[in-house]
């Protein structure tokens, strides 16, 4: 289902999606869709999704765990924030979610009908451009486009694209 983008309409702003996570290209996800936001007046949304381990403990440690796993997620966010701060002098949106990142990602889209661009890096390893890009090509459509940052583009050539 395709729902309205509402990015034309009086008081809406076009926002750009990056996903935060540990991977070593997020940060070209991140500069992209940051500089891309401020270079045309739009906004930057940043998510990150904290994945349901398969807990088998009781109750309590799990609990530990999850929120161990959300102060994690929120430094993640913390930390690409004053990175995006520094490098495209905008402040982004930041969002924490607990699930699955493929449905978290597709529920936030049609959460927020004024996202109009998910951005994603691609890792440069033997291993694959990464587990999210590889789940997206596979068939993980979205109602919105989807930019591809190559991980081997320097920050440079970012800028100079954006």
């Amino acid at each position: 289902m395709v729902s309205k983008r509402l990015i034309h309409e009086e008081g809406h702003k076009r926002k750009f999606l990056a996903v935060v996570d540990d991977s070593p290209e997020c940060d070209r996800a991140v500069l992209y869709a940051g500089r891309r936001a401020a270079n045309s007046n739009g906004a930057l949304v940043l998510l990150y999704v904290c994945t349901p381990g398969d807990f088998q403990h009781w109750i309590g440690v799990e609990e530990i765990m999850k929120a161990e796993a959300r102060e994690a997620g929120e430094a993640q966010l913390e930390k690409f924030a004053g990175f995006i701060r520094q490098r495209a002098n905008i402040g982004p949106e930041l969002v924490l979610r607990e699930g699955e990142t493929v449905e978290e990602l597709s529920q936030l889209i049609e959460d927020d009908q004024d996202i109009a661009l998910l951005v994603l890096a691609a890792g440069d390893s033997s291993e694959g451009p990464g587990p999210l890009v590889t789940s997206i090509a596979g068939g993980g459509a979205f109602s919105i486009p989807v930019v591809v940052v190559p991980g081997a583009m320097s920050y440079e050539d970012i800028e100079s694209v954006t």
